[in-house]
């Protein structure tokens, strides 16, 4: 009755609901007739027993599931058939029923399926009674499950033939071992059964309307562990040693997964071969195993499982360095690189990015592998620029990932720009990335040598370096200048510029051509960059000169030794490249820099050459009044310090400084420049510097501008203004009048000191900050009279209080 009631459930059709409603049907039949069968077991009614069990199998027969509901449904059978088994054992054992004939009895069960259910099940308990071979009896069931062809049913019923043996094959140390040749029948009962499994899951994919392939690939992908669990029945073996793994087990499974021409049946089982079996065996057998590689549909993901190989292989290398022999004696870097290559002349039309990665796990193994060869490195390299040939810049942006981590694997792996350089397949690879990831690939660069504080120490590696960061020196051919971003424009220059001060070698020879190569690289990159690049090559330039200090001699051609004449010509050239930017400020802040280094090498036309520069952007470029005051006070701060000039020279610098300086468009701003340009004509430390004259009347000078100041500030406000630039003014008399200036003198400091108050009376609206700086230097006065000495005595004489 429920075998007819479930014949007549097969012939409907239903959507989801009528599937759950189906199952609940299944269950309560399995269920029913458990209940009946367990009945019959406990009244020792065999039987009845055998009729039940089977009348519950028969619920397994329906075709109205999904695989995930049939196997809900499998498993409350499964359940009850394990019992039945125990009972069986127990019978057996007890010499209630013999075993054999048991055997014979339930393959007179009605339905194939019920009987092929019950056969395994006696089948595992003849095999535990050890009456007759464990291969005798697996070889028997095996056979007889070809009984069952409908694919959903029949990998149930293997997987349940699989499940019930995997404890009972006759492996070596098995208590079911016969005769030496007891293992090639366990592995070949494994093996058929695979076989049957894969061909009967392969099936699925070709039953059933066009337009549910879809549907049914989702339902195969839930039944792929079924399958792939003979896979690892096998690797757990004991007598699958290396020879019978490379002589049976591996041909035989490759050519069931290359003939089965199913994609996803042939990614899923070669992943399994990869994640089950040793690699020691991956690794003596990869001739083998890769040469199947190429002969896989075109729609299986190639890439993932080769990658998924290496990857296993480089970390079994990695595990201990007593294997890396193994890896050299195989030739395992040839292999996989003939592999991939065949794979992808196997498939023409597979898309970049698939190369690619096979290309960046192939590099990836290398360096993990062999770290030392370069040459393989370089080699796979080569391999992706011959794949690359012939297109255009990469518009695949997963493409143009990948090239990256190609790129970027030698830099992580050696942590040293100079070993990439090395390769001469890196800046090919390079050349097929789009502008946007060219920078990228730059500043990757960039950011390595800054992270490991790598050296480069020639022109030559210098010179390669830049081929590779050309992207961020010079505009490249398609580079669209409204889709810079300005602050990531800054961010790459200013790496750059850090670059450049990374550059260095000993001697001194090969540093100038260190510089002449950058130079050449960044008077090449456009006016946009030249403010961030050329200061940073003006001072490594400089440090070159501080070093050489001292030399000196007539410079003529190009191939003359380093001396500070020949950088001073350079930096020229290099400092006069920003007029085109413009940019006067940077410039003459760099032309100081020079003529101070001029002045440490006793290269006084040099020195006057920087300073003449700067006056000639002062007047001719520099027109916001801002500039002017910082530039007139850079310009004084750097000729104070210079001791080279004569006195011709120092007369017409000093003179053209001082007149700047008095033409500055705000009086304040004119008071502290020509005050400040005091400190021109009397310097400590050189000799022959000390015109206290002329401090003199640049200090009155000062006064006067200071005195106009308060003026205007009178007409056009109606008050007498700040009394500040005197008190300034009146510091300098205090700094000069310490240092021994005969012309400033005690009398001079009172009547100054009078002149502020004056003013400070004739001010109606106080100012606190004015007079806490007045308060102040009167303060400072004051102690100086209470220090004593030569200095006391000088101060004694000027009073402070009113």
């Amino acid at each position: 009755m429920a075998a007819a009631s479930a014949a007549a459930r097969m012939l409907s059709d239903g959507g989801a609901d009528d599937e759950e409603r189906w199952l609940a049907e299944g269950i309560a039949g399995v269920q029913q007739n458990a209940f009946y069968m367990h009945r019959a077991l406990d009244s020792n009614n065999l039987k009845d027993a055998l009729k039940y069990s089977a009348q519950m199998l028969s619920e397994l027969r329906t075709s109205r599931l999904s695989p995930h509901k049939y196997y809900e449904l499998y498993m409350r059978a499964f359940d009850e058939m394990r019992k039945l088994e125990m009972f069986f054992r127990e019978e057996t054992r007890r010499g209630s029923c013999s075993v054999v004939d048991l055997y014979e009895l339930v393959q007179h069960a009605g339905n194939v399926l019920p009987r092929l259910y019950l056969l395994c099940t006696v089948g595992s308990v003849y095999i535990k009674s050890k009456e007759a071979p464990a291969k005798d009896v697996l070889k028997d069931l095996v056979e007889m499950c070809r009984g069952i062809q409908h694919p959903l049913r029949g990998l149930f019923l293997r997987s349940y033939l699989s499940q019930i043996s995997r404890d009972k094959l006759p492996d070596i140390g098995s208590e079911y071992e016969g005769d030496a040749e007891s293992i090639n029948d366990a592995v070949e009962f494994v093996l058929q059964n695979f076989i049957e499994m894969n061909k009967l899951w392969v099936r699925m994919q070709h039953q059933g309307p066009v337009q549910e392939k879809e549907k049914r690939g989702k339902e195969r992908n839930e039944l792929r562990d079924l399958v792939g669990k003979n896979l690892h029945v096998l690797s757990q073996i004991e007598g699958v040693d290396l020879d019978m793994y490379k002589e049976t087990v591996l041909p035989r499974i490759l050519e069931q997964v290359v003939n089965c021409k199913d994609d996803l049946a042939q990614f899923y089982l070669m992943d399994c071969i990869i994640q089950v079996f040793p690699d020691e065996y991956h690794l003596q057998t990869l001739e083998t195993l890769l040469s199947a590689f190429p002969q896989l549909q075109p729609s299986v993901d190639i890439k993932t499982v080769l990658s998924q190989l290496m990857d296993r292989l480089s970390n079994y290398a990695a595990s201990s360095s007593e294997v890396l022999p193994e890896f050299l004696q195989v030739e395992a870097f040839a292999k996989f690189s003939n592999a991939i290559g065949k794979v992808i002349e196997a498939q023409p039309d597979m898309p970049v990015v698939g190369a690619v990665t096979l290309y960046v796990s192939l590099l990836t193994f290398t360096l993990r592998v062999h770290p030392d060869r370069l040459d393989y490195v370089d080699q796979v390299l080569g391999a992706c620029v011959k794949k690359l040939s012939g297109k255009a810049k990469l518009e695949d942006s997963r493409a143009t990932k990948q090239i990256v981590a190609l790129l970027s694997a030698p830099l992580e792996k050696y942590s040293n720009i100079v070993t990439a350089l090395e390769l001469s397949n890196y800046p090919r690879v390079m050349d097929y990335l789009d502008t946007a990831t060219t920078k990228v690939m730059a500043v990757v660069i960039i950011q390595s040598i800054m992270k490991n504080t790598t050296c480069i120490s020639t022109s030559d590696k210098i010179e390669a370096l830049f081929d590779l960061i050309k992207g961020l020196i010079k505009d490249m051919d398609d580079a669209q200048d409204d889709e810079l971003d300005e602050e990531d424009f800054k961010e790459e220059q200013n790496s750059v510029a850090r670059l450049i001060h990374m550059l260095h070698n000993d001697d001194p020879e090969e540093m100038l051509k260190i510089l002449c190569t950058v130079q050449k690289h960044i008077l090449l990159g456009g006016p946009k960059r030249l403010t961030f690049t050329v200061p940073s090559l003006v001072f490594s330039a400089l440090k070159l000169v501080r070093r050489l200090q001292g030399q000196d001699g007539d410079v003529t051609g190009e191939d003359v030794p380093a001396t500070p004449k020949k950088i001073f010509q350079i930096l020229h050239q290099t400092i006069e490249a920003l007029s085109c930017v413009p940019s006067p400020e940077l410039a003459l802040r760099l032309y100081l820099q020079c003529a101070e280094a001029a002045n440490d090498c006793d290269l006084e036309p040099v020195a006057y050459e920087f300073f003449t520069q700067a006056f000639i952007l002062y007047e001719e470029e520099i027109a916001d009044s801002k500039a002017q005051i910082t530039a007139i006070h850079l310009i004084i701060g750097t000729l104070q310090r210079m001791s080279i000039f004569g006195v011709e020279n120092r007369d017409t610098l000093t003179h053209k400084t001082t007149g700047y300086s008095a033409k500055l468009l705000k009086k304040p701003d004119q008071c502290r420049a020509v005050y400040a340009c005091s400190h021109l004509f009397w310097t400590d430390d050189q000799d022959g510097i000390m015109d206290g004259e002329r401090v003199l009347l640049c200090l009155k000078r000062a006064l006067r501008i200071a005195n106009a100041a308060q003026q205007m500030a009178n007409a056009t406000r109606g008050s007498s203004g700040s009394v500040t630039l005197f008190i300034e003014i009146l510091n300098k008399y205090l700094y000069f009048f310490e240092k021994g200036t005969p012309q400033i003198n005690n009398s001079a400091i009172q009547d100054l000191i009078e002149l502020i108050r004056t003013a400070q009376s004739d001010n109606t609206e106080a100012d606190p900050s004015t007079e806490a700086f007045f308060s102040s230097t009167l303060r400072y006065i004051e102690f100086q009279k209470q220090k004593g000495g030569s200095i006391g005595e000088r101060y004694e004489q000027i009073k402070t209080s009113s």
